[in-house]
This record gives structure tokens, sequence and C-alpha cells, in this order.
């Protein structure tokens, strides 16, 4: 039941993809804003009560609507399984701005790649180069499929089925609206939002490395896991952009990032100086890496539909 929903769900995204300011996801803006407002004074256990508060509701009844449907049909159970899993399961939630972003960068219209990438990632763009704008349009597309599709697909395959992709949007929404966003980031309310997304996509996070790696540059995809991932401040952002990367032959991140340690070298020349261990391998992003993202994205999600293909005949079989 649990592939045939992700496959259906798949395949109507491509047809009629369910926009990111959805009804939906307006009102849970709505209550993770009221709860927010309700507990947040200022300590580090309000934040740990009001995230319990959230996933209780948006987690349990999920749940117990789940189990109640297969007490009555199982059609209808699968009926509520495809709901939820539309709404969870998002490929192509932000996928217009990428290709949007490529697109003008083919055209030389940097003004609108700047304000198409300001629009998808809130920030600053209007001084921003091509390769920069590149760079950044490659590292939101690997992240954003990462939680909006490969780590819903795991959670769905656990025992809570739906409930668990609820449960991992819901946190991974938390731990960016309450711990990561500019409003938010100084505060102690949003600390357990963090750590409780980062053990939620503990396991996801290193399977989306592990199929960047197979279905890319194997070797040099696992050699930038081992050695960059803990130089991005989020570990979790920078394995899966550091195995990224190194599966397209693309450095990714900041000279910051891919190389702390040579404060004395000048960045503008990111060879002078430095061992081999030192830098991140791979070329300067360009409109090539766009399409690259592009090929590697769709791969790994090949390879995930064919690893739940072969674990469904499994449990078919036994």
């Amino acid at each position: 039941m649990t592939i045939f929903s992700i496959l259906f769900v798949l395949f109507l995204e491509q047809f009629w993809p369910l926009r990111a300011d959805n009804p939906v996801y307006s009102w849970i803006r709505i209550f993770a804003a009221r709860v927010e407002h309700s507990f947040n004074a200022g300590r580090a256990e309000h934040g740990r009560m009001a995230w319990l508060v959230m996933i209780s509701v948006m987690v349990v009844p999920t749940l117990v609507i789940h189990w109640f449907l297969a007490l009555i049909n199982p059609f209808v159970q699968l009926a509520w399984t495809l709901l939820i899993v539309y709404l969870t399961l998002g490929f192509r939630h932000y996928s217009h701005y990428f290709t949007s972003i490529q697109l003008a960068l083919t055209n030389n219209d940097l003004p609108e790649a700047r304000k198409l990438l300001s629009e998808w990632t809130k920030q600053d763009a209007r001084d921003m180069e091509a390769e920069e704008i590149a760079r950044l349009a490659v590292e939101n597309a690997l992240i954003t499929t990462h939680r909006n599709v490969f780590g819903v697909f795991f959670w769905l395959l656990m025992p809570l089925g739906p409930a668990g992709a609820v449960l991992y949007r819901v946190a991974e929404f938390l731990a960016r609206e309450w711990g990561e966003s500019e409003r938010m980031k100084q505060e102690l309310f949003g600390r357990f939002a963090v750590f409780a997304f980062y053990w939620i996509d503990w396991i996801p996070a290193r399977l989306t490395a592990i199929a960047f790696a197979i279905v890319g540059n194997f070797e040099d995809a696992i050699y930038a896991w081992r050695n960059f991932s803990r130089r991005w401040s989020n570990e979790t952002v920078g394995i899966i952009l550091s195995a990224g990367g190194g599966a397209m032959g693309v450095r990714l991140g900041t000279p910051a990032e891919y190389a702390p340690n040579v404060p004395s070298v000048d960045l503008s020349m990111p060879d002078a100086g430095m061992t081999e261990t030192e830098i991140l391998p791979g070329e300067a992003p360009s409109l090539r890496a766009l399409q690259s993202t592009v090929g590697l994205i769709w791969r790994a999600l090949l390879l995930w539909i064919l690893l739940l293909l072969l674990l469904s005949a499994a449990a078919w079989l036994g």
C-alpha cells in the first residue's frame, strides 16, 4: 500500500503539484505561530513543551484515523494514506524556482535569476554573480528534495506509516521556523526543535547521501562526505551537500566551509598554498551544475523507488 501511494502521488504531482502556500500549510504556520506565542517565555524547556504540543496535535490524530479506517475498509484507509502522502511528499513544491533560475541563467538574465533566488531562499541576492546563484540553486535543490521527498520516503516505511511522514515534515518545519529563522536563531526556544529534527533526520540524511554516491561519482562523494561534511555549521546539511557535490563533481559550499583551516590563503585562488586534502574536490558551480543536479536527483529518486519495490516484494513473498 505504501509503495502504491508513493508512486501514485509522484505521478499525480507531475500534473497537479501541491503549492507551497496551500491552505493546509498556511494553517500549520498560523497554528505554530500561536503555539510559539503562547509558550515562548525565553527558556529552552518552553520550546520542548511547545514542540511536543505541535507534534501531538499533528501526528496523533493522523495515526488514530489511520488505524480506525483500517477497521472500516482498507480502501478508505488507502484514500487517507494517499491524502497524507500528497500533503507531505513535495517533489515539485519548489521545482518551478529551480527551473526558472536555470532558464534565466541560460538567457544571461541575471536580474531575473537574482529575483527568483531571493524569493526562493529569502536571501538578498542583489549583488550575486551567476556562479553564486548557480551554487545556491543547486544547494537548495538538494536539501529541499531530501526534506520533501527522501526523508518522507523513509518515515513512510516506519511502523507509524502516514503519521511518520507527518512527524518528519512537521519536525522539519519547526526546526526551520523556530530554530533556524533569522527571527528565532538566537533564542533558546527553538533549540529543542533543532535537536529533535537532527535525530529524526539522522538516518534519512545518510541514506540520501549514500543514494547520491551510488548514482553519481561514488569515490568523490564518499571522500567529500568523510572529509568535509563537518565543516558546515549544520552537519546534516554538510553530509548531503558534500556527498551530492562530490557525486556530481561540483564544489558546493563557501570557501569558509570547504577550506576553513587555511585562513592565510587568497580565496580568489583556491588552489594556492593548499594541499590536496584541504580543498573540496570538484569544479566551481555553473549552468552545467544545474543540469547535473536534475539528473542526480532523478537517478536517486529511481534508486529509492527500486529499493521500495524490492522491500514491498519481499514483504509480499514473506
